[in-house]
């Protein structure tokens, strides 16, 4: 039965890739047919190429700042195909894999440009806007799964966030709020060891973060999120169970994907204050592409002709996508545009000042003088 991998304790993680990319646990390797398999590591290389791009591009001031997911691909991508089309996804600020393997609308990258419509675009894709607020999102996540349930449809809402997220109220309030409404969410707390420059072990006392699902009346596993195979099983079988729970059964799981941020925080974060060179090498032998590359080629379904033409399609999608994103003029009309349902008096001022407003060049040097 596909959910026998959720019958553990939340400190019995689940692997199904060992680090160098053999099975370890046979009984849980997923039943997907080779394109799916392909897919998904192509997926994995999209997400660390446009990683990559990204932080260039910000680093030449063409692109504000930006959160790295190198590192955590896994998680991400394994998860993500592990849904059904029409289920809900909210993110916190580093799953852009989410939005890469929902179809990649090149709008994305305008929302680290500064245009709010690249958050706007991404509800077609099932799913929500980016809200940079840690743990905010949360609650509003709970109230779209409440909704799919009062409508009565097979709709889940899985919701990602950071374990510093654990601190915050709004964790524990959408939590608590999701067990006594028994909602179809899934929580899937990415673990990557640090909230910015706090540690794993300074932000909870308790020995995983999957237990703390217990307070709240339902379940929570651990599993390897740098993995992406388990990652799927996992996210497959908390899935299922909360769309058609058996009697007795919660809906609402908290999945804790353990794995590591390879890069900053930010563009604007300098993680070597905080953490040391061997740390982040120690981890890098667990480099979910790498892994899942070495499992592929094992089964015989990749190679390095098939790779590098991988790579030069990959290599095109991004550079269209800048392409047409730095094409895009703003209209500095937008930033009124939702900031109210009924815009205030002095907005409405605003407005037709900028509006009038004219764009002088710099005066010369000897006009300044006179």
């Amino acid at each position: 039965m596909i959910r026998d991998v959720l019958d553990r304790e939340p400190d019995d993680r689940v692997s199904v890739l060992g680090s160098n990319g053999t099975v370890v646990a046979p009984e849980l390797v997923p039943n997907l047919d080779d394109e799916t398999l392909v897919s998904i590591y192509e997926d994995m290389r999209l997400c660390r190429r446009f990683d990559e791009r990204i932080i260039s591009l910000q680093r030449q001031g063409r692109v504000g700042t930006y959160a790295s997911l190198a590192g955590q691909e896994g998680a991400q991508i394994g998860s993500t195909y592990a849904l059904a089309t029409e289920d809900t996804i909210s993110y916190q600020y580093r799953e852009h894999g989410t939005v890469l393997s929902r179809g990649f609308p090149w709008e994305y990258l305008l929302y680290w440009m500064g245009h709010e419509v690249g958050n706007a675009v991404l509800p077609d894709d099932n799913v929500l806007p980016l809200n940079i607020s840690i743990g905010g999102h949360l609650p509003h996540a709970v109230g779209y799964a409440w909704a799919a349930k009062l409508r009565g449809d097979d709709r889940v809402t899985l919701v990602h966030f950071g374990e510093g997220s654990t601190s915050e109220g709004d964790f524990h309030e959408a939590a608590n709020f999701a067990g006594v409404y028994d909602v179809p969410i899934i929580f899937f707390c990415n673990n990557n060891q640090w909230a910015i420059s706090t540690p794993r072990e300074q932000q909870t006392a308790s020995e995983t973060f999957a237990e703390k699902a217990r307070a709240y009346g339902f379940d929570g596993i651990q599993v390897d999120g740098m993995d992406p195979l388990a990652t799927y099983v996992v996210t497959e079988a908390v899935r299922s169970r909360a769309a058609n729970p058996l009697d007795g059964e919660p809906r609402p799981t908290m999945i804790e994907a353990v794995q590591y941020r390879f890069g900053a925080h930010t563009t604007a974060d300098d993680p070597t204050v905080y953490r040391d060179d061997a740390e982040v090498e120690h981890w890098k032998e667990r480099d979910p592409i790498r892994r899942f590359e070495a499992y592929l080629r094992g089964q015989g379904l990749l190679d390095d002709e098939r790779i590098d033409a991988m790579e030069s399609a990959i290599d095109e999608t991004l550079q269209e996508a800048i392409n047409r994103a730095e094409s895009y003029e703003g209209d500095p009309d937008e930033i009124f545009e939702d900031t109210y349902a009924n815009p205030t008096e002095r907005l409405v001022e605003q407005r037709a000042f900028l509006s009038k407003c004219e764009v002088e060049p710099p005066a010369s040097r000897n006009e300044r003088s006179e």
